[in-house]
C-alpha cells in the first residue's frame, strides 16, 4: 500500500483530457490491472451459474440422476465461492484505484496552483478552484474505480454470447451484436449531456465565487448596509445554476433511464426468442432455464456498460477543469536559475524602479507616498519582482529579472495589505512553518525562539492579541482569523513579515485599519526594529512618514519629490496627500 501524498505524483501528459487520463490509469496500471483480472473472473464466475443451473435441470432433475444432481450442485456451490471472494478483491482495487486517482490528481492541482501563485485567481474565479478540489478531482477518481467491473461486463458479455451462439447461433448474434448497437445509440445522448454539464459547472463555480467573497466581506457589507445587494445578486446566480441543472437533468435523466430500458428491452427480447425456442422442442428445460438466467444476468454487464459512459462523461470534464488550472502559466519560472553573469547583490545595496524613478536606499527606511495607492503599490510589487512582464527594476545594479526567483522571494519580501491568515497555531502562523519541535513539541531552533517571536509582536503592537488567547502561542487561529479585528490581523500580519527577517522588506499600507495611537507605536517601533536594513513603506500616515529616513512622493506614478518628512511639507502636493489640506489658489 501506497501512502498518500506520492513522494512524486510524476510528469503528467497535458497534451490532451484523454492523453492525461490514460497517464493516470498509467500511474496504477498494477492495481487497475488487478482490478480487471478480479472483475472478469468475479462477473465470468456470476454469467456462468445459469450454464451450471441448466446442466442440474437436464441431468439431474430431468432424469433423476442424484450423482448428477450434486456435482451441477456443487459446481454451483464453487462459483458462488469464487463470485465471493473476487468480489471482494476488486471492490479492494476499485476503491484504491478511485483514491489514489483522486488524490494525484488533487496533488497534481495543488502544485500547479501552488506554481501559478496569484495568476490562477487572475484566470480562474477562486469558487471555480475550490470545486476543481472538492468535487472534479474525485469525479476522475470514479472511473477509474469502474474500470474493473467494465472489464468485467465485457468478458462475461463475450463469455455469454458464445454460450448462446453455440446453443443457438440467431440467439448469440442477437447478443454479440445487439449490445455494442445499443451501446452506440448512446451517443446521441453523451454529447449534449457533456457540453451541458460543463457549463453548469462552470456557473457552480462562479456561484461558489460569489458566496466566498461574500461572507469574507460580511462585516463590511453590514457595515455599508450592502446585504440585500449582494443577497440578490446570489439568488441571480443560483437561479442561473438552477436553470443549467435543469437542462442538465433532463439529458442525465435519459442516460439514467436508458440504464433501466435498454437492458430491459434486451431482456425481454432474448427471453421472448428463447420461449418460442423451447416450445419448438428446439431447446431442452435446462437451456430455456440457462436462456432466462442469461436474460437475467445480462442488465448487470449492459448497466455497467452505460455507467461507465456516465463516468467518463463526468470524468472528462473534471479533467478538463485540473487540466486547465495546470496549464496556467505562473508570472515567473520558479525553477529558472539565475542568469549566467548575474551577480548576487549586497543586502545593503540600493533598489532602483526605472519605471518610476524611485530609488530605495539600501540599510534605510523609504516611504512611498503617492494621492492614488494603486500608484505606489504597483512600485511596490515591481521592487519585490511580483506581477506579470519583464521588470526593470535592479538591485544593486543587477536586474530582479537576472535572479532566480527564489532568491529574490528570499531576500525581498512584499507584505500585502490584505492580511491573509489561516487556521492553525498562531505559532506557526508567525514563523510560516519555519519552526522545527522536538518530541517533546518545543521549538528547538533558537533562530526561531518565543523570544524572537514576541519581539516581533511587540514591534507590530500586537502583543494584546496574544493576551487575550488563553494558550498564549500555542492557541489556534480560526479560519482567516475570523476571531480577530480587521486592526489585529494587520498587526499579526506585519509581525510575521518582520519575523523573515528579510534584508528588504515591502510593507504596503501596513497600519491602515489600525487607531492613531497604534499606529504611532508601531511606527516608533518598526523604525527600531529594521534599523540598518532596507524598508519600504507605502504609507499616507505623518506617523509613518516621520519615522522614514526618506519619502518619496509619486504624481502619475513617477517620482515628483523626494526628501524628508519635514521637508516635503512644503511641497503642495505633498501636504495635500498628507494633510488632506488644500492651497489657496491665491
Amino acid at each position: 500500500m501506497r501512502e498518500i501524498p506520492f513522494p512524486d505524483p510524476g510528469r503528467p501528459d497535458t497534451r490532451s483530457t484523454l492523453r492525461f487520463m490514460v497517464w493516470i490509469g498509467r500511474e496504477q496500471w498494477r492495481t487497475q490491472t488487478l482490478g480487471a483480472l478480479t472483475g472478469m473472473v468475479w462477473m465470468v464466475s456470476i454469467a456462468l451459474i445459469p450454464a451450471a443451473l441448466g446442466k442440474g435441470v437436464d441431468e439431474g432433475i430431468v432424469p433423476g440422476d442424484v450423482d448428477g444432481l450434486v456435482k451441477w450442485a456443487l459446481a454451483l456451490l464453487g462459483l458462488g465461492a469464487i463470485a465471493a471472494s473476487t468480489a471482494a478483491a476488486r471492490h479492494f482495487f476499485a476503491v484504491h484505484n478511485w483514491l489514489y486517482a483522486s488524490y494525484r490528481s488533487a496533488q497534481l492541482t495543488a502544485e500547479g496552483a501552488e506554481k501559478a501563485g496569484p495568476v490562477l485567481t487572475r484566470v480562474m474565479p477562486s469558487g471555480e478552484v475550490v470545486t476543481v478540489f472538492a468535487n472534479d478531482v474525485m469525479r476522475l477518481g470514479g472511473l477509474y474505480d469502474a474500470l474493473g467491473r467494465f472489464a468485467g461486463a465485457v468478458a462475461s458479455y463475450v463469455v455469454v454470447g458464445a454460450i448462446l451462439l453455440a446453443a443457438s447461433p440467431p440467439l448469440g448474434l442477437l447478443v454479440l451484436a445487439g449490445g455494442p448497437v445499443m451501446l452506440a445509440s448512446l451517443a446521441l445522448i453523451v454529447r449534449p449531456l457533456q457540453r451541458r454539464q460543463a457549463l453548469q459547472r462552470e456557473e457552480a463555480g462562479r456561484l461558489t465565487t460569489l458566496g466566498a467573497d461574500t461572507v469574507a466581506g460580511l462585516r463590511v457589507l453590514r457595515g455599508i448596509g450592502g446585504e440585500q445587494t449582494f443577497l440578490r445578486r446570489y439568488e441571480d446566480q443560483s437561479q442561473r445554476v438552477r436553470h443549467r441543472g435543469v437542462h442538465v437533468a433532463g439529458i442525465q435523466a435519459a442516460l439514467d433511464s436508458a440504464q433501466v430500458l435498454l437492458p430491459g428491452v434486451f431482456v425481454v427480447l432474448v427471453t421472448w426468442l428463447g420461449a418460442r425456442m423451447a416450445i419448438a422442442g428446439e431447446i431442452s428445460a435446462g437451456q430455456l432455464v440457462a436462456f432466462y438466467g442469461y436474460t437475467a444476468f445480462l442488465t448487470m454487464p449492459l448497466q455497467t456498460a452505460i455507467e461507465i459512459v456516465d463516468r467518463g462523461i463526468r470524468a472528462h470534464i473534471a479533467a478538463g477543469k485540473v487540466l486547465r488550472v495546470l496549464a496556467v502559466t505562473p508570472d515567473h519560472d520558479p525553477h529558472r536559475p539565475a542568469r549566467d553573469g548575474a551577480a548576487s547583490p549586497d543586502d545593503h545595496a540600493d533598489l532602483v524602479d526605472p519605471l518610476s524613478g524611485t530609488v530605495v536606499r539600501g540599510g534605510r527606511l523609504t516611504a512611498i507616498v503617492s494621492a492614488r495607492p494603486e500608484e505606489s503599490a504597483a512600485v511596490a510589487d515591481r521592487l519585490g519582482r511580483h506581477g506579470p512582464g519583464p521588470h526593470q527594476t535592479t538591485w544593486g545594479g543587477t536586474r530582479l529579472d537576472d535572479l532566480a526567483i527564489k532568491d529574490v522571494r528570499r531576500r525581498v519580501v512584499v507584505s500585502e495589505p490584505d492580511p491573509r491568515l489561516f487556521t492553525g497555531v498562531l505559532r506557526d502562523q508567525l514563523l510560516g512553518g519555519a519552526a522545527s519541535d522536538d518530541a517533546g513539541g518545543r521549538d528547538v531552533l533558537t533562530d526561531t525562539s518565543d523570544a524572537r517571536v514576541l519581539r516581533a509582536l511587540e514591534a507590530a503592537s500586537a502583543t494584546d492579541v496574544l493576551d487575550a488567547l488563553p494558550d498564549g502561542l500555542d492557541g489556534l487561529v480560526e479560519e482567516r482569523g475570523r476571531s480577530y479585528s480587521g486592526g489585529q490581523r494587520q498587526r499579526l500580519a506585519l509581525a510575521r513579515a518582520l519575523l523573515t527577517d528579510a534584508p528588504v522588506l515591502v510593507l504596503v499600507e501596513p497600519t491602515s485599519a489600525v487607531d492613531a495611537h497604534t499606529e504611532a507605536r508601531i511606527a516608533e517601533r518598526l523604525a527600531d526594529h529594521r534599523r540598518g536594513r532596507t524598508t519600504v513603506v507605502t504609507t499616507v500616515s505623518p506617523l509613518l512618514l516621520g519615522q522614514a529616513d526618506e519619502v518619496v512622493l509619486l504624481e502619475d506614478g513617477l517620482v515628483a519629490a523626494r526628501g524628508t518628512h519635514r521637508d516635503l511639507l512644503e511641497h503642495a502636493a505633498y501636504r495635500h496627500v498628507v494633510l488632506r489640506t488644500e492651497e489657496d489658489d491665491a
